[in-house]
């Protein structure tokens, strides 16, 4: 049962790569993949859990001796683990939820307009380096999730080919993933980092800055050498919204979502609450504020507007989506794969540089949330007087500030392989063969060239 899961984890995922071919939408493939591996891991509870492999029951039968049986483990996996991983997922989805509504509030009061009619450049070249310096710094600030939404909804103002629009947002996803692993709110992983101890504010930002910052830039760079021509800009209709909306009122509703989305890590920074609460707060302030916007006007247009009609155009598959995959981690997590992948990276390669670029490779399969979750449970914190191959593993150690680097930026290689690759799959419904020819090759290009400015930074600087 414990390989089965595995074997249902690959199947599911070559669905989801052959979704066009197949003509099946890769939402359904993920809550099946979602639910099976969870229904194996209960059938073959008993055996998974008595083999030892789970750091999650072990801990748990540490704290409650008495449910070491039977029946403890099956109640165990139906009810601790599950609502475990469901809370931790629900987080996730409200969020996305949360940043999806604000975006398409701001997108039907043409709010974006008040930035696309600032940018006038058409040359492909040009407008990619400024939408991805754009995202590059936007993703320190907010996170790359709710960034690569931002820019994704803004992609769609700009340019009219899809293909275009599909290449613009990878490389989105790509100057995302890179702008959060250099900030300690910029992605889920540098948050557990920093929340757990093992690296400081400091310490992340000017050390992996550099690194961050190579692997947008070299994929950047090749793509100026090839990419030729101009985007064709949407025919934009307002539907008569002119006569509705005025341009403050635009500009009002920008800085308003705009503001909304900022709150957040400082809602989680002052109240330690989980960043989610903050983005559905912001969200209920749009809501109460378009409402009193639009109480005197009447017809479709105030329908259109009013965020119950907002949130009928919010893209629902992409949350089941996410939904679906990281169900299918969790349960390999509780089980205990990824803490055998640990084990066993720790064990056979023994080098801090190798062991974070195999993780970064990985997260680009596997939700890079466990696999850090993982790594910090098998090397604890060291203290500042540890010596030798210890002393990677300190407060803001090498092993740690790789470990943001590699964890945040590898997902890029496929398009599922991050929480923005998944978003901008979902929003633009972005081919994942297309993204493996068109864009990996360029993620892993920058990818081993970020790396290799983190190792020659850390030579000058030790």
């Amino acid at each position: 049962m414990f390989t089965l899961m595995v074997i249902v984890f690959v199947l599911g995922y070559i669905a989801i790569a052959l979704e066009h071919p197949l003509k099946i939408d890769k939402a359904a493939s993920a809550l099946l993949i979602g639910v099976i591996t969870w229904v194996i891991y209960v059938i073959g509870g008993v055996d998974i859990l008595t083999s030892g492999v789970s750091r999650a029951w072990n801990e748990y039968v540490t704290t409650n001796p008495s449910m070491d049986n039977t029946h403890g483990m099956l109640n165990f996996i139906t009810h601790h683990e599950v609502l475990h991983h469901l809370s931790e997922i629900s987080a996730i989805l409200f969020f996305l939820l949360g940043a999806m509504t604000i975006v398409e509030i701001v997108d039907q009061h043409q709010g974006f307009k008040v930035i696309t009619d600032k940018i006038k450049t058409t040359n492909k070249v040009k407008l990619l380096w400024v939408l991805s310096i754009l995202t590059f710094f936007m993703s320190a600030t907010l996170d790359n999730l709710t960034t690569t939404i931002v820019l994704v909804a803004l992609i769609r103002k700009l340019i009219d080919d899809q293909k275009d629009r599909w290449f613009f947002a990878s490389m989105v996803v790509l100057a995302a993933n890179a702008g959060g692993a250099w900030s300690p709110i910029g992605d889920v992983t540098t948050i557990m980092l920093w929340i757990g101890g093992q690296v400081t504010t400091i310490n992340i930002i000017t050390r992996v800055f550099l690194p961050s910052l190579a692997t947008m830039i070299v994929p950047l760079i090749i793509v100026s050498f090839y990419m030729k021509g101009e985007v064709t800009r949407p025919q934009i209709s307002n539907n008569g919204d002119d006569n509705y909306i005025s341009q403050k009122e635009r500009i009002f509703i920008l800085c308003l979502g705009v503001s909304a989305l900022l709150f957040v890590p400082v809602f989680k920074t002052v109240t330690h609450l989980p960043p989610y609460l903050g983005m559905l707060f912001g969200l209920g302030v749009m809501w109460v504020v378009t409402e009193i916007m639009h109480k005197n006007k009447e017809g479709e247009f105030k329908n259109r507007l009013n965020v119950t009609g907002v949130l009928k155009k919010v893209d629902v598959p992409t949350v089941l989506f996410f939904l679906g995959i990281l169900s299918a981690v969790s349960s390999m997590q509780s089980a205990g794969h990824l803490d055998i992948l640990a084990s066993w990276l720790d064990k056979n390669i023994h080098n801090i540089y190798i062991i974070n670029l195999i993780i970064g490779a990985l997260s680009s399969v596997v939700d890079n949330v466990p696999l850090v979750a993982a790594a910090m449970g098998m090397y604890p914190i060291e203290g500042a007087q540890a010596i030798g191959y210890a002393s990677n593993f300190v407060q803001d150690g090498l092993f740690w500030e790789f470990l943001a680097y590699c964890a945040g930026t590898g997902g890029s290689m496929l398009i599922i392989g991050s929480a923005a690759g998944v978003a901008a799959m979902g929003m633009e419904k972005i081919d994942f063969i297309w993204y493996l020819k068109k864009i990996s090759l360029l993620a892993l290009v920058g990818y081993l060239a970020g790396a290799g400015v983190y190792i020659i930074q850390t030579m000058i600087l030790h």
